[in-house]
């Protein structure tokens, strides 16, 4: 196992060791895994959608130079 995947894990458990000592049930920990994945989905799509305009800008400054 990686150096990242260890220190991925160790604040994953850590993350939730702390939500169960707080008195989190595992019902509510479910609930805060789906709402980050949520969180994480919409960062990724925001950043495809990024890309996708900057390359679209890209080649229309292409297509300008070359006419």
């Amino acid at each position: 196992m990686s150096t990242d995947q260890k220190g991925t894990r160790i604040l994953a458990r850590t993350f939730f060791n702390q939500l169960r000592a707080s008195g989190y049930t595992p019902h509510q920990v479910i609930g805060i895994a789906t709402e980050l994945l949520d969180l994480v989905t919409a960062d990724l799509k925001e950043g495809d959608k990024a890309v996708a305009v900057q390359a679209t800008q890209e080649q229309g400054a292409e297509w300008r130079q070359r006419a």
